[in-house]
């Protein structure tokens, strides 16, 4: 089973940017897609951005122009791009990896914070 570890999270002030990492264990590039979700303090997760195996990318409207969601099958690593960062995006950011079969693979989560 593949392991997920995500870095690059942080403290950042409103209008930054950060770029969040995650490092599979195994090849990424059979997954039907890898993803980043976020949970923010009593809340429900929620699904940021997902890109396909073939290059196809989903966002959350509220984010749509300011994250991008990118992959290096190479490095077997998912970047997620935070730019123009809100208050409103604090929160733990996971990876995901979605296998064909449905199987689903969490990382342990990175902390954004974006406060002044």
């Amino acid at each position: 089973q593949v392991q997920l570890v995500e870095s690059g999270g942080g403290l950042v002030q409103p209008g930054g940017t950060l770029i969040l990492s995650c490092v599979a264990s195994g090849s990424i590039s059979s997954m039907y897609y890898m993803a980043w979700y976020r949970q923010a303090p009593g809340k429900q997760r929620e699904l940021v951005a997902r890109i396909y195996s073939g290059g196809l990318t989903n966002y959350l409207d509220s984010v749509k122009g300011r994250f991008t969601i990118s992959r290096d099958n190479a490095k077997n690593t998912v970047y997620l791009h935070l730019g123009s960062l809100k208050p409103e995006d604090t929160a733990v950011y996971y990876c995901n990896a979605r296998r064909l079969n449905g199987f689903d693979t969490w990382g342990e989560g990175t902390q954004v914070t974006v406060s002044s």
